[in-house]
């Protein structure tokens, strides 16, 4: 059965991003994993990403995607469906395997075309911090992932925007990554 995950990283101090919506501590970020004791686990974000069907973004992550992709840059997600919530018009990337569908209202409408539009793959709650509390509220998250990069911002976007319904989370797995980060994965008790 498809789930709903929130996959993101996260800087030590819980944030996905500064204050400017800039995210250079993390695309920037060349940490290596010193052994002591346990040993780094191979996988990451391309084994996740095999397993999603379909995405959704919050406009302000998708405007952000748009920016950094101009130029010649190519859709990243081509060939799966990425719903875009937004009560504006936003820009449409072009190309042959590009499946963008703007839409407005509330997640819990919109839940079941989402999960079907990706078969059965994964619903992956790519950003930000807003949209995937609107999912926790509806009761619609299953699992939180979150890459922690050893990092300390001080300020900027919180992982969530406000406090999850329903108590603390059951961490299903932790996995050291080579570079320093480490996942841990958490499934949600509705």
């Amino acid at each position: 059965m498809a789930r709903t995950r929130y996959y993101c990283a996260a800087s030590l101090d819980g944030y996905i991003a500064e204050a400017d919506d800039t995210i250079e501590w993390l695309t920037g970020y060349e940490g290596r994993y010193e052994v002591n004791g346990a040993q780094p686990i191979e996988g990451g974000y391309d084994d996740f990403y095999a397993g999603i069907g379909a995405l959704v973004i919050g406009s302000v992550t998708y405007e952000w995607i748009l920016q950094h992709i101009e130029g010649g840059g190519e859709w990243p997600y081509s060939g799966k469906p990425c719903w875009i919530l937004s009560s504006r018009t936003l820009p449409v990337p072009e190309g042959e395997r590009v499946d963008v569908r703007i839409v407005s209202g509330a997640v819990a409408d919109l839940h079941g075309e989402m999960l079907a539009s990706g078969g059965n793959g994964d619903l992956w709650i790519v950003g930000g911090g807003n949209v995937a509390s609107q999912f926790a509220d509806a009761e619609l998250l299953d699992e939180v992932a979150v890459t922690i990069v050893p990092v300390v911002l001080g300020a900027g976007k919180p992982l969530f925007d406000r406090r999850l319904p329903g108590g603390a989370m059951q961490l299903t797995g932790v996995f050291p990554r080579a570079n320093g980060m480490v996942e841990l994965r958490n499934a949600i008790r509705n």
